[in-house]
């Protein structure tokens, strides 16, 4: 089969593309024919800290067809269409080949009717989207139709690829979303993604637009900068509200007004979808399986989620599209040439 490896060490432009022997899954795995591969932040970053001198397949998410089980996994599950979450963590083995072995709980079934490009934006994007959404002591701990009614939500970078699984989730589960933006054209998008309110925060005053909006505050505020927001979050987040933070874009330090954050009950809380408790996780799973049934987890530019597309001879490319911070969408990486 074909594998892209990576060894430590080596720059973004040094993927290449091997032969290696097919693998064959073990007790409790399943292993999967890749069809799609999706690349995020986090699978460019990961390549620097691989262990070293040890090749390593790339990329977390992507989705395909189960084609044969290890020992103890139910053998119905053969020919069921997936998507995976958390493939290389932890491990050597990631999506970027054709065929990956991993634990059966890690290949999750969707139905026919849902596209594998579908699949493989789902996983690290989406488990993230959740957990910031489902952070409020008084709120859902798993999202779904009505979990966040009544509830306002802002979404900081309505455009990016987990901001765009919040906004749908979000809808999906009842709320009213808030999203900001930094441009006309992404505002565009995180309208496709189901936001009722975009806000360019280079032509407006944020923290005015959103008081006039939700005069008590928004409850929950999902966080791709921490540093450059946490002034206008303070001033628009509401008594009992939670900021989700995922990344730590735009400055990994910042100052928060600890007296006013007691006397609002508010709290900020970071979020590194790979250490997030296992029950969290299950019920994210969970929660992502039953919105892509109901059609509301989608991708393409209708969704606010423009696609970039490479072979896996390209592979390099597409992790060098991501390292770019111009690409607006979602980079998939085709294993299986339908």
């Amino acid at each position: 089969m074909k594998a892209a490896l990576h060894t430590p060490g080596m720059n973004l432009g040094t993927i290449h593309v091997a032969e290696r022997p097919t693998p064959t899954p073990a007790a409790g795995e399943v292993r999967v024919e890749v069809h799609v591969s999706g690349v995020n932040p986090t699978d460019v970053k990961a390549r620097a800290n691989s262990p070293e001198g040890l090749a390593r397949v790339p990329n977390q998410d992507g989705s395909g067809v189960v084609d044969a089980v290890g020992e103890g996994v139910d053998p119905e599950l053969v020919g069921q269409r997936v998507w995976l979450w958390e493939a290389a963590w932890k491990r050597l083995e990631g999506s970027a080949q054709e065929y990956v072995c991993l634990p059966a709980r890690q290949a999750v079934p969707f139905p026919e009717h849902v596209s594998f490009d579908v699949g493989a934006s789902l996983g690290i994007p989406a488990l993230t989207a959740h957990r910031a959404l489902t952070l409020a002591p008084d709120g859902p701990r798993r999202l779904g139709p009505g979990a966040l009614s009544g509830k306002t939500v802002l979404v900081a970078g309505g455009a990016g690829v987990v901001g765009n699984s919040a906004i749908q989730l979000a809808r999906w589960s009842g709320a009213q979303v808030i999203s900001t933006v930094s441009s006309t054209d992404k505002g565009l998008l995180a309208t496709s993604a189901g936001a009722h309110h975009v806000l360019n925060y280079r032509a407006v005053d944020v923290a005015e637009a959103v008081r006039e909006i939700a005069p008590r505050g928004v409850e929950l505020i999902v966080e791709v900068a921490p540093g450059a927001n946490a002034k206008v979050n303070r001033q628009i987040l509401g008594t009992g509200g939670v900021v989700g933070f995922y990344s730590t874009e735009g400055g990994a330090e910042f100052q928060l007004p600890a007296t006013d954050m007691f006397l609002d009950n508010q709290a900020w809380h970071g979020i590194f979808v790979y250490t997030v408790p296992q029950s969290a996780k299950d019920s994210a799973v969970s929660a992502i399986s039953a919105a892509v049934a109901d059609g509301a987890l989608r991708v393409g530019t209708e969704a606010g989620l423009p696609l970039h597309r490479f072979s896996l001879d390209r592979v390099a490319e597409a992790h060098q599209a991501v390292a770019d911070t111009k690409t607006v969408g979602k980079v998939l990486v085709d294993v299986r040439a339908e």
